[in-house]
């Protein structure tokens, strides 16, 4: 299976809550979800699709209380879309595949790592284990962690 048709292998069921913010842009609450301070190795797929998007060793705590990260697994995976809600100017994140809404992306990341911070909503996120990768159908990204 080749990294672009994964989305088609894997599809999760998603709660209530998770419809809410994938399909309604919802946002959960800071340092009130799953992944914020998640440190464990592997990747961050869509979690409604199964879309790859997201290395762990992209992620960092930018004290926001969201997951964050400096850049997508391939900019190819990702939508950004101009978001003029709520009175404010950003850059709205969504999956390409799915089209779920996963957050938004800020210019206040670590310079030294292209100065971006994707704030992504830990509901539009399901997380592979490295040690799980090959057995999900996620094999292809073992590469980033050997």
């Amino acid at each position: 299976m080749t990294k672009n048709n994964l989305y088609f292998k894997n599809k999760f069921p998603i709660d209530d809550f998770q419809k809410y913010v994938i399909e309604q842009n919802g946002t959960e609450r800071a340092f009130n979800n799953k992944y914020w301070d998640h440190k464990e190795e592997g990747i961050y797929v869509d979690a409604s699709s199964g879309e790859p998007l997201f290395l762990s060793s992209d992620k960092y705590d930018s004290q926001s209380g969201w997951p964050s990260f400096t850049k997508p697994i391939d900019e190819n995976f990702i939508v950004k879309i101009i978001d003029n809600s709520h009175g404010m100017q950003r850059t709205e994140v969504r999956s390409k595949i799915a089209d779920s809404h996963l957050g938004h992306v800020f210019d206040d990341g670590p310079i030294k790592k292209g100065g971006l911070r994707y704030c992504i909503n830990s509901a539009s996120l399901k997380f592979i284990a490295k040690s799980d990768l090959e057995s999900a159908g996620y094999g292809y990204y073992k590469k980033y962690f050997d």
